[in-house]
């Protein structure tokens, strides 16, 4: 018998490792790869595995967020799918807004009383990865398990920034650490694979997926009021449920950090990038009925061009084009991201900018962008320079801010003719 399953997506807190991309979206509405959003990375992968049941918790910044969700996944009248939205809420029960990853499903077990479903899948809204749930729940229910933990192995460098378990070899997880100090790191060494073995990844992390019967969810939140999945409810859990590891080979990064968001979106522009997007499973968005986009002249290499952009650039490499994206003649970009805009000038705006030495949405002329993300509807003058750099130390400024020597124009930003950064 098919399993009845119910997906949530964790929508995010405040997002501040990705400030300023985050300072008026959430997390998981920030924009990737050009044309799509994070969010649209886990539903995908749900609607790619056949569950069609999907919840979005939105608390933070949830605007941009719930208009993606509302105008990108529509099921026609006879199916029973949906992808709705959990916006946070005060009530007489509870007037705390989402606590945490546990404290926000919680709250919300009471909207799903409505729902027929055995298993509820849990996800986060801001990772890149992609990965047939099927397989995952057909462990969960083959194994008998109450809890099934989405399991990736890594290096010792990146393992204090996870949570960190031990699992015997049948993949039952014997205990369980959040973030683990390097002075007790070598104690938590656990069962990989030969692969990841040779590659130095003997550490096992929880990806941050979870499989919860449903009777079991329902028991752990009466008997555990703690806020957190990762921090309180599944260490506690451990010894009392059945808890099981499901490794997970393939690629995955958790985009936390505007190095990890730079990085992942960059690596799209390689031969063979690590995530895939030409796959037979679509990533799935917001249809946009724009133009194929138009480049004049340019010469273009390793790069990931959204659809309407008009491109007359110079020199365009390692770089991702967001949509409607405009790049005016002389330019170069170098390993950049431009995410693009979300509306177009028109003929009689761009000529009086240019009479009155306005910047136009898009880059300018003669331009030298290097190792930056422009945030949408950036205004860029004519004969700007933008060069990042590890060297670069943080900072924030009124326009743009450098984190990970990566330089990041805000969003509406207007930068004038003439200008150097840093």
């Amino acid at each position: 018998m098919k399993p009845s399953v119910i997906s949530i997506v964790l929508g995010g807190g405040r997002g501040t490792r990705l400030f300023p991309l985050t300072y008026t979206r959430s997390k998981p509405a920030v924009p990737i790869a050009g044309k799509y959003r994070l969010v649209d990375i886990p539903i995908s992968n749900c609607l790619n595995s056949g569950f069609n049941r999907i919840l979005v918790l939105t608390q933070f910044n949830s605007a941009s967020l719930n208009s993606h969700i509302k105008n990108s996944y529509h099921f026609d009248i006879f199916s029973r799918g949906f992808v709705d939205i959990l916006a946070a809420e005060q009530n007489v029960e509870n007037e705390e807004w989402y606590q945490g990853t546990a404290d926000a499903v919680r709250q919300s077990m009471k909207h799903l009383g409505k729902y027929e479903y055995d298993y509820i899948l849990i996800l986060s809204g801001d990772q890149l990865y992609q990965m047939n749930f099927r397989e995952l729940i057909e462990y969960h229910c083959n194994n008998e398990a109450d809890i099934t933990i989405a399991t990736i192995p890594v290096t010792a460098k990146d393992a204090p920034g996870f949570g960190i378990l031990k699992s015997d070899e049948e993949g039952n997880i014997t205990s369980f650490v959040e973030k683990p100090g390097a002075d007790i790191l070598h104690e938590w060494t656990s069962e990989v694979s030969e692969k990841s073995r040779s590659e130095g990844k003997d550490y096992l992390a929880s990806m941050g997926i979870y499989v919860f019967s449903k009777n079991v969810l329902k028991k752990m939140f009466s008997e555990d009021p703690g806020d957190d999945f990762g921090g309180e409810l599944i260490p506690n859990g451990i010894g009392k449920y059945k808890t099981l590891s499901f490794q997970y080979d393939g690629y995955w990064t958790d985009i936390g950090t505007i190095d990890s968001f730079f990085d992942a979106n960059l690596d799209l522009t390689r031969d063979f990038p690590k995530f895939n997007l030409f796959s037979n499973a679509p990533i799935y968005t917001r249809a946009r009925m724009l133009p194929p986009s138009k480049i004049l002249g340019s010469y273009v290499s390793k790069a990931v061009f959204g659809d309407g952009c008009i491109v007359m650039a110079d020199k365009i490499e390692n770089s991702i084009v967001g949509n409607r994206s405009r790049v005016d003649k002389g330019s170069t970009l170098m390993n950049t991201y431009m995410m693009g805009a979300d509306f177009y000038q028109n003929t009689k705006e761009i000529i009086s900018n240019d009479e009155n030495g306005i910047p136009n949405l898009g880059i300018g002329k003669y331009c030298y962008i290097e190792n930056a993300i422009l945030d949408k509807n950036c205004c860029i003058g004519d004969n700007v320079r933008i060069i990042g750099g590890k060297h670069l130390p943080d900072g924030d400024y009124d326009a743009h801010s450098i984190k990970d020597g990566v330089v990041v124009v805000k969003k509406n930003a207007v930068i004038y003719p003439g200008t150097i950064i840093p």
